[in-house]
């Protein structure tokens, strides 16, 4: 299996719950000796008009938003379809985001 690339949007499975959603990998490449997980941000149809939801529109995804508010740790078995990639600048409003909910 191919290791998830930092602003990759791949589909993973968050539990019987949550079943499956799409999330970009926030995280970067994990070595030979460290944990196999990815760290995603996911996406949600189920919208708020929260200053954490970060609408990018794309062909590839349902219409909704990057939610800050929710990063998950997963292991790398978890993470199985790649949908597709954000751009810098995309990937970057994301993470403005997310240093915004954590005070970072």
């Amino acid at each position: 299996m191919s290791k998830p690339e930092r602003g990759e949007v791949w589909v993973v499975d968050l539990g019987y719950a949550s079943k499956t959603r799409p999330g970009v990998v926030f995280s970067i490449n994990y070595g030979d000796q460290d944990r196999a997980v990815v760290t995603l941000v996911t996406h949600t149809t189920s919208t708020r008009g929260s200053q954490f939801e970060i609408v990018i529109p794309k062909k590839f995804l349902d219409e909704g938003a990057f939610d800050a508010q929710n990063i998950v740790t997963v292991p790398n078995v978890k993470v199985f379809k790649k949908l597709g990639k954000l751009t810098v600048e995309e990937f970057d409003t994301i993470e403005t985001a997310v240093r915004h909910w954590l005070g970072l």
